[in-house]
């Protein structure tokens, strides 16, 4: 299969969607990135958003209905998880069914006709956007950041220093088995003192 990559692609996304929502707490969901101004998504509502939209995107342009409601009964951040990683899991799993005619074949994306293999890439594009927006939160909670890609300031630095990339579990499994428990993620080792960003001199 052609787009065996996009699949791939998809499986980890919703891995890394997961593990953001896993670096926030309870208290954080009302939280905008500038207090009192509601242009900017608050924690619940980017929640309330990935899970809606993608449900949307997958059963009015790629057909794939998952017959669950897109958000949990009980708002909450553990929920959130939950129900994306059980609904997102069921979408792979048709995506990993389908031949290269389904990925080739034309669908509506909006108001325009695209391939179902270019809403995929472009759903996954929407799906890092916003997980970006949501990393950059937790930096203005002062939250320390595991691995979502590669290094972070947290996991040693830069890569050409090479920061070593620190999951904060090593598995999804693992990561609710830990959060339900209260939280057991990987140990950061921080900056030990290195650059991490490639202007250091901007650093206050």
């Amino acid at each position: 299969m052609n787009y065996e990559f996009l699949v791939e692609t998809y499986e980890t996304e919703r891995i890394k969607v997961v593990s953001v929502w896993s670096e926030f707490q309870d208290a954080d969901l009302p939280v905008r990135p500038r207090s009192g101004d509601p242009r900017g998504r608050s924690v619940h509502e980017q929640m309330v958003h990935q899970c809606v939209s993608e449900d949307l995107w997958f059963r009015n342009m790629l057909g794939i209905d998952v017959n669950a409601p897109p958000l949990p009964a009980t708002e909450t951040r553990l929920e959130f998880m939950k129900r994306y990683e059980e609904d997102s899991g069921k979408r792979l799993e048709v995506l990993r069914a389908r031949d290269d005619s389904w990925w080739e074949s034309d669908t509506k994306f909006f108001d325009v006709k695209r391939s179902c293999a270019w809403v995929i890439v472009r759903r996954i594009a929407h799906t890092a956007h916003h997980r970006g927006q949501q990393m950059a939160m937790l930096r203005m909670l002062g939250r320390d950041v595991h691995s979502n890609y590669g290094p972070t300031a947290d996991t040693g630095g830069l890569m050409q220093n090479h920061a070593p990339t620190i999951y904060a579990y090593p598995s999804l499994q693992a990561l609710f088995d830990g959060e339900m428990d209260g939280g057991a993620k990987v140990p950061l080792p921080g900056g030990g003192g290195k650059a991490v960003t490639e202007r250091p001199s901007d650093q206050v």
